[in-house]
């Protein structure tokens, strides 16, 4: 089969491999459809370290090919989604509540981390009864694949943020996770969301998925708007969609005590990431700091599901480009270099 693996840091391209195999209770799916993700290029770039003929790829839907002898679930013929995290739900961390740390540190990032991901004919899924999804059939497959991690993340990011019914909240960013976020939040019941970007076409989407205000930092200071708007004493809840030194920092500095801040961006560079001592309260302003990787799991993908199917939250509006899966270098190039205002771009398999 054809896939598409980092072949060292800074190398991309196309590879032939084996059709993988299951075990007993394992899947194996042929894929439809596949996004690209930022953290594919801080992959390449060496942001976990060095990986060699790796197959890249963490968003995926498509048809079951192939299920082991103990699958109860799922058959040959199934459309499905899986998530990007698919944990090993029977080890220590999975029964605490950790899925997502399976087995070590971010242990349930699976795909394209400590395995093959699925930008390739066909994936292979660990514990499949346990984390793929039955697609509903109103549902698109390019609806589907936003469950895997960005309809995800982003929900998972205005979640930990604990907001208040009613309350306030900041995300910096508006990339795919902080546009999910600013639904999440809108899903949340928040009474007030404020972006923050600089790109006319993610502030307009910020806009259209439940954004109150937009931010230009570019034009505004953005910790001064932020604070004035919320009354001058800070927001109850801030969202960290990029990983970046400077929005975390603003993140802080915008929340009001005891409000949470909650970090959903990959922080691919840098030894440090550093908290304004003062707007911390000097370490006692009872600010919360959450973080998390996207939750995986059948049920996970099975909620996210249901808000597309009925109507709640549309991630497609996001799509920007579409490729075929023979463009893919392409496709990755221009994600990575965030070319011709590049959102999501979907990648389509047959």
């Amino acid at each position: 089969m054809k896939t598409f693996v980092m072949k060292s840091i800074g190398r991309v391209g196309f590879a032939e491999k084996p059709v993988p195999k299951p075990g007993p209770f394992d899947a194996i799916v042929k894929t439809t459809n596949a996004l690209i993700c930022t953290s594919d290029s801080h992959t390449v770039h060496g942001a976990i370290g060095p990986r060699e003929n790796l197959t890249l790829g963490h968003e995926a839907v498509g048809v079951v090919h192939e299920v082991g002898a103990e699958v109860r679930g799922f058959r040959p013929g199934d459309r499905v989604v899986v998530g990007a995290i698919t944990p090993d739900w029977g080890d220590p961390a999975s029964q605490a509540g950790h899925s997502s740390q399976s087995g070590q540190a971010l242990g349930g990032w699976k795909f394209a981390n400590i395995k093959d991901g699925v930008f390739a004919e066909y994936f292979h899924v660990n514990d499949a009864d346990a984390n793929l999804a039955h697609i509903p059939a109103t549902v698109a497959d390019e609806a589907a694949v936003y469950c895997a991690d960005m309809l995800s993340t982003g929900l998972m990011a205005a979640e930990n943020a604990a907001i208040p019914m009613g309350g306030t909240v900041a995300i910096f960013a508006l990339g795919p996770v902080g546009l999910m976020a600013t639904a999440g939040a809108k899903l949340c019941g928040a009474g007030l969301i404020i972006g923050i970007d600089n790109v006319p076409r993610r502030l307009e989407l910020a806009r259209k998925y439940g954004a109150d205000v937009t931010i230009d930092f570019s034009r505004q200071d953005p910790v001064a708007e932020v604070v004035q708007l919320a009354e001058g004493v800070g927001v109850d809840s801030a969202i960290e969609a990029l990983g970046g030194d400077i929005t975390f920092q603003n993140a802080v500095k915008v929340t009001k005590p005891g409000g949470t801040i909650s970090n959903a961006g990959y922080h691919g560079g840098g030894e440090f990431v550093h908290i304004p001592r003062l707007d911390w309260g000097v370490g006692m302003a009872e600010k919360t700091i959450r973080t998390g990787l996207c939750p995986g799991g059948r049920l996970r993908m099975e909620r996210l599901l249901r808000l597309v199917e009925r109507g709640r939250v549309d991630p497609t509006l996001l799509t920007t480009h579409r490729f075929r899966f023979d463009e893919m270098a392409e496709a990755f190039e221009m994600m990575d270099e965030k070319r011709d205002g590049i959102i999501k771009p979907l990648i389509l398999f047959g």
